[in-house]
């Protein structure tokens, strides 16, 4: 019964000995996976930063294009306007000169209209 009991305690410490082996094995594959699953998300956050500043410049490119494009029609339309405005004021000038009192009537009547109105609101 010794000799069992020895052999049983030899088979116990032999097991015992894998199964520490084991772990320990267990151990450096989970520092090594460890290390792998942190260079890879290290590798994931600078491509996501890599791609988030390539599209803030693009971004700011585009930005910077539609306000050179506003900028240019705003111009265009300015100078469209005023265009308009000076051969208005031409006419305008062109009708005082032909008929002054037409005129004269006209820019009174609607200087007592504007009067009353503001009178009015006072």
């Amino acid at each position: 019964m010794a000799a069992k009991k020895k052999q049983t305690n030899g088979n116990l410490e032999a097991r015992l000995a894998a199964l520490r082996a084991d772990i320990q094995a267990l151990q450096g594959d989970m520092k090594g996976l460890y290390g792998d699953v942190t260079e890879i998300a290290s590798e994931r956050a600078a491509l996501a930063m890599r791609s988030a500043e390539e599209i803030a410049d693009r971004a700011m490119a585009l930005a910077e294009e539609a306000a050179t494009e506003a900028k240019a029609t705003a111009l265009e339309y300015k100078e469209e306007a005023e265009d308009w405005a000076d051969e208005n004021a031409e006419e305008l000038r062109e009708h005082v000169r032909a008929q002054p009192i037409q005129s004269l009537l006209i820019a009174g009547g609607i200087g007592a209209f504007l009067g009353a109105v503001f009178l009015r609101r006072s």
